[in-house]
């Protein structure tokens, strides 16, 4: 007899509905009582339609009662045990946007409607540079830690965001980034290595220029923190600097140009992209 081995809560990381966004606890509520309707409506009780979808009853009763985020698998299997010609399915359409943390959602966003995006790092390699290990380093060192839920919820938002590189017409892309956080092994040698390899491949892109900031840099204009710049076709543009403006981002024209004049410099005053590329190349030699 072959033993079918249940998915239940502990096989599904990052999958929590966040309590503070309500738009999202709005649509995981709605496609939970959908589901839970169709169930009783096909007149199957918990633990069968659980058996059917191959997932745990626990799991079931979470996701009816808008406590998960179900996945797609879940909706197509429920679909087909249902009966629901697809409707069920459909839903995924809905889930997949309140998928990510609000905030990420609002970035990626932007990202998303961007035609040019500047961004000076100072203490990390940028979320839209980073592989999945070391995102995943990097989420999970945090003190106070978070959940292991969380920590894979946000590594996924965060990787959805770099899409922005499978864009066309391709967005115009600059970074910044700091020797030291190029020099600093987080996760381990080995995903240090495949985190500068991905740094090469995509400094390599024709639609972007990646610097680096050096350390023997006498002049550094980018002492106040990160600065993000995000220009959209309309011509209007948003901007943010941890070290102005309390940190929100502002359309505001004339910060704009205060955070354009710190971003220019901090580009002038970095390595040339030719000689950042045989930097990061060298660093790679060395580990």
């Amino acid at each position: 007899m072959t033993t079918v081995e249940l998915k239940t809560e502990a096989d599904e990381p990052g999958w929590e509905v966040d309590p503070d966004d309500e738009w999202g606890v709005a649509v995981i509520e709605t496609v939970g009582r959908q589901l839970k309707l169709r169930r009783e409506a096909a007149g199957m009780r918990a633990a069968d339609f659980a058996k059917a979808i191959g997932y745990s009853e626990d799991m079931v009763y979470k996701i009816e009662a808008g406590k998960r985020i179900p996945r797609q698998e879940y909706l197509d299997k429920s679909d087909e045990v249902l009966g629901a010609d697809g409707l069920i399915s459909a839903m995924w359409e809905d889930v997949k946007k309140v998928r990510y943390p609000k905030r990420v959602r609002e970035l990626g966003q932007l990202e998303a409607k961007a035609v040019e995006i500047g961004v000076y790092e100072c203490n990390s390699i940028n979320g839209l540079l980073q592989i999945p290990d070391h995102a995943r380093a990097v989420i999970g060192a945090a003190q106070p830690p978070y959940s292991p839920d969380d920590v894979e919820r946000m590594v996924t938002a965060r990787l959805a965001r770099q899409t922005v590189f499978e864009r066309s017409p391709a967005p115009a892309l600059s970074f910044v980034l700091e020797e030291g956080a190029l020099r600093r092994p987080i996760g381990g040698t080995m995903v240090w290595r495949r985190q500068l390899e991905r740094l090469l491949e995509v400094g390599r892109l024709h639609n972007v220029v990646l610097q680096v900031m050096p350390m023997n840099c006498e002049t550094h204009s980018g002492m106040d923190g990160r600065i993000e710049l995000l220009k959209f076709a309309d011509g209007t543009a948003v901007g943010r600097s941890d070290g102005a403006f309390n940190g929100r981002p502002t359309p505001d024209l004339k910060h704009l140009r205060i955070l354009e004049l710190r971003y220019g410099t901090i580009r002038a005053q970095a390595l040339s992209p030719r000689e950042s590329l045989a930097f990061i190349e060298q660093l790679l030699g060395e580990t």
